[in-house]
């Protein structure tokens, strides 16, 4: 698999990230549709709706988050609700796989997943920041417990095929060499005068001596091996007690010019992002334990095993055509005053839908992103015993993009799963067009080029490559600044008497506070129209 030429949209916001900054970068994502600030404030929550119209009806396609908000909060204010699900259970994307299930994906490939009792993998979402305030708020009204997600863990590994003869470098090796190398050249500039027209005498001292304790630069301004630098980057000897041997510094630095030419830059930039800074959280037991905890709420209104065939609406109301998705056979039919569409627009595209025609030139419009996730279980935790890795992520220029190393039962003897594979664009394409085994061959292929462990302690695995997965075909919707433009608020419009809501009608697409911001937003307007509309 190539992975030399040709840049993915990420890179690309990893280079804008390096050299203009982390503040540019992001407006890069904002842009691209791929990031914004949740709009709600830390503590806020949503004010609950009042006065619905007596014997009002409201139908909702979709029992993942959106849906699940919305029937939440409209059952509230007191409308007849019911919510037609394609699968066998509520949660959408927010989908954890253990032990025992069962998944077939589009052309028929069937995965048991052989997992030990309580080891899972998140297929989907599988962290939650702590600004996304939205869906923080229902979990904690839920009670979903949460346990910290390590984004950012300076044991673990940067990974090159192109750099350092495919060795894999710690990630605090890296950060300390790359901050020293640029602390000991730019300290060079101001002491060469290169800022004299910039800085006062008193702010060039001022620089150099942030730039010394920043880099960990010796007293001749320059970064090497030294007991300070292996305060970040470890030692060669690590301190101890009694008559152990003195402390040694770490004398295996990263030459300069080599470590730019790796592009190690470009992944541990990553835990700065504003949605990676600490504390980030994941559900305890996974991430449809959030899910679930919807689902408790609004289970009565569910009709499971429901495909949604076509969505018709006039001037009395909604009528949705749906069959059972396991055994298909006569069409049944659903009516409501009112329906909201949260199905994803991979999905709502090819249902017949009479809206206007700019509601289904949006629906059609949008794209949906490639993704492969890829779960391990080993037959002992070789990443915590042999490498001292507890938590967090490795980053590698292979296909496979990430390890990632699970937040849970440190030190807990026996097997343990990690991320395999975490995949997007290209690669992930390239992944999802092979059999879920030989995914997880590919990923244990690449992942032995950091771990060799990988071969002799693998046990069993499971492979989800999105745009397989017959409730979504696709991770989530890709917009651009010209589709935005075009399309956005013609997507977000009450059309009639439907509105849809989902992460792909929201500026965070892909992730869960998308989805809840989206349905209370559609939710709100939707209510202020028929309250209107009785007056």
């Amino acid at each position: 698999m190539d992975n030399s030429s040709g840049l993915t949209r990420r890179q690309v916001l990893n280079i804008i990230g390096k050299t203009a900054g982390v503040a540019a970068m992001y407006h890069a994502m904002a842009s691209l549709g791929i990031a914004a600030e949740s709009s709600l404030k830390e503590g806020e929550e949503f004010e609950q709706l009042k006065g619905a119209p007596k014997g009002k009806s409201i139908l909702i396609l979709g029992a993942g988050i959106a849906g699940m908000t919305a029937a939440y909060e409209l059952r509230k204010a007191g409308y007849a609700v019911k919510i037609l699900e394609y699968r066998h259970k509520a949660g959408g994307r927010a989908w954890t796989i253990r032990g025992g299930d069962t998944f077939t994906e589009l052309g028929g490939a069937t995965q048991k997943c052989e997992f030990d009792k309580g080891l899972y993998i998140n297929p989907g979402p599988w962290r939650i920041p702590y600004n996304h305030f939205g869906i923080l708020s229902y979990i904690k009204r839920f009670g979903v417990q949460l346990e910290p997600f390590i984004q950012v863990n300076y044991n673990a590994f940067v990974h090159s095929t192109q750099a350092y003869g495919g060795k894999p470098q710690r990630y605090r090796k890296v950060q300390a060499d790359f901050q020293g190398h640029i602390a000991e050249l730019l300290n060079k500039s101001v002491n060469q005068g290169a800022l004299d027209k910039t800085l006062s005498k008193e702010d060039k001292e001022a620089l150099s001596e942030a730039l010394i304790e920043w880099g960990a630069l010796d007293h001749d301004g320059k970064y090497g091996a030294s007991l300070e630098s292996s305060e970040r980057r470890g030692f060669d000897i690590w301190p101890g007690g009694g008559l152990m041997p003195l402390a040694t510094a770490s004398k295996d630095i990263l030459e300069g010019k080599e470590l730019i030419k790796s592009k190690f830059w470009a992944r541990i930039i990553t835990g700065q992002f504003h949605e990676f800074q600490s504390t980030i959280f994941q559900p305890v037991g996974g991430m449809d334990q959030v899910a679930r905890g919807f689902e408790k709420q609004v289970s009565s209104l569910i009709k499971y095993n429901a495909k949604v065939t076509a969505i018709q609406q006039d001037a009395n109301g909604v009528t949705v055509s749906y069959v059972d998705s396991i055994k298909p056979s006569a069409t049944l039919t659903e009516k409501a005053d009112y329906c909201i569409c949260t199905i994803p627009l991979s999905i709502l595209s090819q249902i017949p839908i009479n809206v206007s025609k700019s509601l289904k030139e949006a629906i059609d419009a949008v794209p949906y992103e490639s993704s492969v996730k890829v779960g391990l279980q080993f037959k002992r935790r070789f990443w915590e015993e042999d490498d001292d890795i507890y938590g967090g992520i490795t980053y590698t220029d292979t296909p496979i993009s990430t390890i990632g190393y699970p937040n849970t039962d440190y030190g807990k003897p026996g097997k343990g799963v990690l991320l395999g594979a975490y995949i997007w664009g290209r690669n992930a394409y390239e992944f999802t067009s092979m059999s879920p085994k030989g995914r997880v061959e590919a990923a244990l292929k690449y992942g032995s080029l950091v771990h060799p462990q990988y071969r002799k302690e693998f046990d069993t695995g499971v492979a989800v490559g999105w745009h397989r997965v017959p409730w979504t075909n696709g991770c989530h919707g890709i917009w651009t600044d010209e589709s935005r433009e075009k399309h956005y608020k013609n997507l977000c419009q009450i059309d009639g008497r439907i509105v849809l809501a989902g992460e792909h009608a929201s500026y965070i697409p892909a992730w869960l506070e998308g989805a809840v911001l989206s349905a209370q937003d559609a939710i709100k307007r939707l209510h202020a129209t028929i309250v209107a509309k009785k007056a």
